[in-house]
């Protein structure tokens, strides 16, 4: 993954919707299986926001933003299945968002604001990557790998991460989404996975 450069007194940052465990180990799993540099740098996640470089001094204004974000935001049902791909665009797999992709984009609309206002290269596409920038094989594989996958499950908070320059995410804070939820949510129905994520 290439990361923007950062000069001294800056922080380059992310925010993303953690996966919850066991899903998130076994889609771990896929990516050291595949011998993915970034296995275990990266946890299994659905991009916010991408890497980012932010003034040092900003990150109180930035953590402020987001807590404000996820005050005013539901939890909602998240669903995963299957397998897909960027390619030929860009060499991506990644598992596909199902259920929840429209509040996926609404958060990730609110944080694209204020301090971390910013134009985005592609449109913006909710999924979680399983495999990237590796040989066509290796895409393939992971291809098959994920296509049967399926989880479900309460999605209840963001996470805001540092980069470092050895490519590993470090979570600087977790931002519980407490707004109300309408009458009839299905993440408040009895029977639906806790929100813990």
């Amino acid at each position: 993954m290439h990361l923007p450069e950062r000069r001294a007194g800056q922080v380059r940052i992310g925010v993303s919707l953690q996966i919850p465990q066991p899903y998130s180990t076994w889609l771990q799993s896929v990516r050291a299986r595949l011998r993915d540099p970034m296995a275990h740098a990266v946890p299994p996640h659905v991009t916010l926001l991408p890497p980012t470089v932010v003034d040092a001094e900003q990150m109180d204004e930035v953590t402020e933003h987001l807590a404000v974000i996820a005050r005013r935001s539901s939890p909602f049902i998240m669903s995963l299945r299957g397998a897909g791909t960027f390619r030929p665009v860009s060499p991506v797999v990644f598992v596909n968002v199902v259920r929840g992709a429209e509040e996926c984009a609404a958060l990730e609309s609110q944080v694209r604001t204020g301090p971390l206002a910013q134009d985005l290269r592609f449109p913006y596409h909710p999924h979680v990557t399983v495999a990237h920038e590796l040989d066509d094989d290796v895409l393939d594989a992971a291809m098959e790998a994920v296509d049967g996958f399926e989880a479900t499950y309460a999605q209840g908070s963001m996470r805001l991460y540092e980069h470092g320059d050895d490519g590993v995410w470090r979570s600087v804070a977790r931002l519980v989404l407490s707004g109300p939820r309408v009458h009839g949510d299905p993440a408040a129905r009895a029977g639906a996975p806790p929100a813990t994520s």
